[in-house]
């Protein structure tokens, strides 16, 4: 029979659990010719982190190709992460843990409505959130109303769709 210490603990299982989005770009993307890696501009992650509230979850954005940035695409993701979040998984707040020195995403999740509720000096970070009411829920519906969820096997067999 085997040890309870060897069977894992839900809270460590519901711990890791992680929505990660990988960011391309659609015109290249619609391309066949060119490599899927050479589409990829960043990624969008939801970690679940607290095992007691199911309904909070964290949200990281990361534009890695700097021709990207400052183009509204981490905007754009940032909700459709969230509507994705509230409507597929009942969340209810959201929190971002931002770089003091990362003044624009700071800005961008204030725009968002984030707000902020600490500044921790010694990770040298602050940390936003944003609770979804009512008002909260509508605005992220009707800001993802134009985007179309699709899924990734079947665009990959015919990526000139997208552009359609």
């Amino acid at each position: 029979m085997a040890s309870k210490s060897f069977l894992p603990d839900i809270r460590t299982i519901i711990h890791q659990i992680e929505c990660t989005f990988i960011i391309l770009d659609k015109q290249r993307w619609a391309d066949p010719s060119i490599e899927e890696e050479q589409c990829m501009v960043g990624d969008v992650n939801m970690f679940l982190t607290d095992p007691t509230d199911l309904s909070l979850a964290e949200l990281e954005i990361m534009i890695a190709e700097p021709s990207y940035r400052g183009k509204g695409i981490g905007k754009e993701v940032a909700h459709m992460m969230m509507c994705y979040g509230v409507t597929k998984l009942g969340i209810k707040k959201f929190q971002v843990k931002i770089g003091l020195d990362n003044q624009v995403s700071i800005s961008m999740f204030k725009k968002l409505h984030f707000q902020q509720v600490s500044v921790c000096k010694v990770f040298k970070e602050v940390t936003l959130v944003l609770t979804v009411d009512e008002s909260v829920r509508t605005r992220l519906l009707e800001n993802v109303a134009f985007m179309k969820e699709r899924d990734y096997r079947q665009t990959c067999s015919n990526r000139q769709e997208l552009v359609s």
